[in-house]
């Protein structure tokens, strides 16, 4: 690490610490030629995979995009940002468990309806109906059929 006030190149850390919830790592370092100390912070990057859509357009994950759709399902539904941003957190983790370069967007909606499903089953239905191109109403009700079937109460 070069030296942020003489340039030298050899630094020494002098102090780690995890930040951050452990996601990150402080350094205090000092410079070998000045003496100098400063703070640096190191994150692991993780790298999402890009999404092929049904087109075969290829385009970056755009966690903007997945936190709007999630919302847009939730809109009005009694489900904390917290889980939303637990569930949104949970999809990322699956991409990157998939260890692939691109994904299918598929895969990506699935996930996302596997955790609307979980959070809020109104906001599982309204995010199908868009996702599955519901054609008609027999179409929205085998899908209620089929989550009371997997959900009795």
């Amino acid at each position: 690490m070069h030296c942020p006030f003489c340039g030298a190149v050899d630094t020494k850390v002098i102090d780690s610490r995890l930040v951050a919830e452990g996601n990150n790592v402080r350094r205090r370092r000092e410079c070998i030629t000045c003496e100098d100390r400063f703070t640096t912070y190191e994150s692991a990057e993780l790298v999402m995979p890009r999404i092929i859509k049904q087109d075969g357009i290829r385009e970056p994950f755009n966690e903007e995009k997945l936190q709007a759709g999630l919302a847009k399902a939730l809109e009005k539904r009694p489900v904390s940002i917290e889980n939303l941003e637990e569930a949104i957190n949970r999809i990322k983790a699956h991409l990157r468990a998939t260890g692939e370069r691109e994904i299918p967007s598929r895969v990506l909606g699935e996930q996302v309806m596997k955790e609307l499903r979980e959070l809020d089953e109104v906001a599982f239905v309204r995010f199908a109906s868009v996702y599955r191109s519901f054609k008609d109403l027999d179409e929205f009700r085998q899908e209620i059929d089929r989550l009371s079937k997997d959900n009795p109460k």
